[in-house]
């Protein structure tokens, strides 16, 4: 059974690696193994050309279209599934950790956050957001 899931504002930080951290969300962990990485949020396969190696895909669900996409995944976060859906199998098959049954990620994650994962507990901490490039131009 997993943790209730909790918004962002009502968790502390923690600390993993030295790094300052907020726990994210709990979902279900499919396929063990922790990674650090870069957030792409996928609707669709047409954003199959925006994701690049080591990304962590972030989406509703994986369907077939998106396994060359899931080869190159460092992780996968979907907003629904279970033990035995798509991209818990494959992720199985494929050796990266997954998470399912997060509500709301697609939401609370952006394009460009970096995050740590956990496919075992399903924890999801945010590490940093991506800057903003027009911020830079303002200065």
């Amino acid at each position: 059974m997993t943790d209730q899931i909790t918004p962002l504002k009502e968790l502390n930080k923690q600390k993993l690696r030295g790094e300052e951290m907020k726990k994210v969300l709990q979902g279900l962990g499919v396929s063990k193994g922790k990674v650090k990485g870069t957030v792409k949020i996928i609707k669709n396969f047409d954003e199959h050309p925006e994701f690049n190696e080591g990304d962590i895909l972030v989406t509703r669900i994986t369907d077939p279209t998106m396994v060359p996409m899931m080869n190159k995944a460092a992780g996968i976060i979907c907003e629904i599934g279970g033990l035995t859906s798509h991209p818990s199998v494959l992720s199985r098959e494929l050796g990266i950790p997954c998470i399912v049954s997060v509500k709301d990620v697609m939401k609370i994650l952006k394009d460009g956050d970096i995050i740590h994962m956990c496919g075992e507990s399903g924890i999801i901490e945010h590490i940093s957001s991506k800057l903003k490039e027009s911020w830079r131009l303002r200065w």
